[in-house]
């Protein structure tokens, strides 16, 4: 029915310029329920600083990349050390702490949130991505959160107790939305053939026992930059840009914005 609503609003309505299509397009996605912007899950403990890490990197990486992002967390992460103060962050990325309970609160918050970023107009280089911090005991109530489930990043390392915990989500995730696209970046390693053995364990995992093809967003190389920045709380692009943890951050978020800028140009044919 969109499509063939589309062929014939050329008759009522007049042409647009860009940016009014981009938000005509953005409006058209909101009615329907849909996100404005990608909205990509990422299941991090409640104590799980480094991961949190990684997340707000991303997001930093990503407006590096000239998309816009912004992390949503539960407003319980306040007084937690997963993120930076609840404002503006290195080139417009920014944290947004959510009075979320449960998984449906806290995608109707993504869902406002992307709504609010993607009426700013075009980004500089494409849209950009809301991350979502899901606490993973939270996937065992998935209700009313469909479309936060859609797309859903890994962090994982690889020992086996991380691949295991990894499993266990994807059952989660699957069990909620059988058609779920899950993503692993593993982290953790020195060397690709470590990350792309331990991906393939996973993988194998998933595919036999779930029917589950997971994609793969590379690698997060282990190097003493990355945690030195996390101590300082900066990003690890802003304070050692040219270190090998800094490079493979952006090698991901540039896979995670390529996907990204996929999901909305299927949205918008």
């Amino acid at each position: 029915m969109p499509r063939e609503l589309a062929d014939v609003l050329h008759h009522f309505i007049p042409e647009s310029g860009p940016a009014d299509s981009h938000r005509d397009s953005a409006r058209s996605r909101r009615d329907l329920g849909e996100a404005t912007l990608p909205i990509v899950g990422v299941p991090v403990g409640e104590r799980d600083v480094v991961r949190a890490a990684f997340t707000w990197n991303l997001a930093v990486e990503v407006a590096r990349a000239g998309g816009r992002a912004t992390v949503v967390a539960p407003a319980t992460d306040a007084n937690s050390a997963l993120w930076p103060e609840e404002s503006t962050g290195p080139l417009g990325a920014n944290v947004v702490l959510a009075p979320a309970t449960n998984l449906g609160q806290l995608y109707r918050a993504a869902l406002d949130v992307a709504d609010t970023r993607s009426s700013r107009g075009p980004a500089l280089d494409g849209d950009g991505l809301v991350f979502v911090r899901v606490p993973p005991l939270w996937l065992r109530n998935p209700q009313g959160a469909t479309g936060l489930l859609r797309w859903t990043l890994l962090f994982t390392s690889s020992e086996n107790r991380d691949l295991i915990e990894s499993y266990g989500i994807a059952k989660l995730l699957t069990q909620a939305l059988p058609d779920a696209r899950i993503g692993v970046t593993v982290h953790g390693t020195r060397r690709m053939g470590d990350a792309e053995a331990a991906f393939s364990r996973l993988e194998r995992a998933t595919s036999q026992r779930l029917g589950l093809a997971l994609a793969s967003y590379g690698l997060l190389v282990d190097d003493l930059h990355i945690y030195q920045a996390i101590v300082a709380q900066r990003p690890i692009g802003m304070v050692h840009p040219q270190s090998p943890a800094a490079r493979s951050m952006g090698d991901v978020a540039n896979l995670l914005l390529e996907e990204a800028r996929n999901q909305m140009s299927r949205a918008d044919a």
